[in-house]
């Protein structure tokens, strides 16, 4: 590694969910696998999962954008649009504390996941992002977001993208756009922190995997309560709230966790029949790296996660619902009789992570 000069490795995940910061998680283990010293930047509950993590590893504060979501899908996205003042404010303000703390933790290198202020001409900055297209309901919108998109992404110094870069990928239009950044854009393969086995036993027969944003991770989860009754079997329930105290008050046959770590939660989804959960892009590799079968329910209005559960359904990966239309009893039966075909994808691994240090 003395070739590209790098020892200390800053990595800071956007605060949009969790995903972004679990799919850190192999990218952190992977510089460390390379003897490279790691911070990490974050704050809230990705602080706290990524400290349970890695233990070792110090996490400096940095503020999120703090996006504020909305109850229906047709309010998401003028909600977000009302925001865009701040979320370009708060890219202004990271780049800034950027610059000093390139300086005082004397970091060489930047790793940014859909952090669009973390670029610097001090150090090499790479951009992690499934999202070279954003999609929108209309054509216009979503051009223009792709113009945004890339006036950022082309700050930076290369394209990091978490799929594989041939016709059997994951993201489809998503990380396969038909213009790309200026900036060098490499592909990953799946980003996953869950080892499949092969030994593994069924014990519980349903496994909803809760996360994303307020409100609608409750919504989801108000939903799933009132359908518990009528449940037969072991059911576990993943909340996706870490550091979070209380918990849920169910029946005898249900097993509740606030949060997992990266350990336990792969047992649990190993051992699971039907894992009932977001479209998540960080989820969704997971799901395919543990070849498991689920019903995926996007975030009702978050156009991502509906492209996504439309496409994999239509690739006959997983089977996917409507949130505000659907009979859960109903698509949960539907998608445990659902015919799954599954295609192997290369997975992220150390050598390839350093085969791109090398070219940076």
């Amino acid at each position: 590694m003395d070739k590209i000069n790098i020892h200390r490795v800053l990595v800071a995940p956007l605060d949009w969910g969790l995903g972004h910061a679990t799919r850190c998680i192999p990218i952190i283990h992977a510089f460390q696998s390379l003897q490279l010293e790691v911070i990490i930047a974050a704050e809230g509950s990705l602080a706290i999962l990524l400290q349970t993590e890695f233990p070792n590893i110090k996490i400096i504060p940095l503020q999120g954008y703090r996006i504020q979501y909305a109850k229906t899908p047709a309010g998401l996205f003028w909600k977000l649009l009302y925001q865009l003042p701040k979320i370009f404010r708060k890219i202004r303000e990271e780049h800034n504390w950027l610059q000093q703390v390139i300086k005082s933790e004397k970091i060489d290198l930047i790793i940014s996941d859909n952090r669009y202020g973390l670029y610097s001409n001090q150090v090499p900055c790479i951009f992690i992002t499934h999202q070279l297209t954003i999609k929108a309901p209309i054509v216009l919108i979503e051009k223009l977001l792709q113009k945004i998109n890339y006036h950022f992404i082309n700050r930076f110094s290369a394209c990091w993208v978490p799929d594989s870069e041939g016709e059997k990928n994951v993201a489809g239009v998503l990380s396969h756009p038909t213009l790309l950044p200026h900036i060098p854009v490499h592909y990953l393969g799946i980003l996953t922190r869950l080892i499949p086995k092969s030994n593994t036993n069924s014990f519980y027969q349903y496994c909803f995997l809760l996360s994303g944003p307020e409100p609608q991770r409750t919504l989801l989860e108000d939903q799933i309560k009132a359908i518990l009754p009528q449940l037969s079997g072991t059911v576990a329930i993943v909340r996706g709230l870490p550091g979070a105290k209380h918990t849920l008050e169910v029946g005898e046959n249900v097993k509740t966790f606030n949060h997992l770590p990266t350990a336990q939660l792969s047992m649990v989804l190993l051992a699971s029949d039907l894992i009932i959960c977001r479209s998540g892009y960080t989820t969704v590799m997971e799901l395919i790296a543990l070849q498991k079968k689920a019903l995926l329910i996007p975030t009702p209005g978050q156009t991502e996660q509906e492209y996504l559960a439309k496409k994999l359904q239509k690739d006959q990966r997983f089977f996917s619902t409507n949130q505000n239309r659907m009979n859960l009893l109903q698509a949960i039966e539907q998608a445990t009789n659902f015919t799954v075909i599954n295609f192997e994808i290369p997975h992220f691994s150390t050598n390839r992570l350093e085969a791109l240090l090398l070219e940076i």
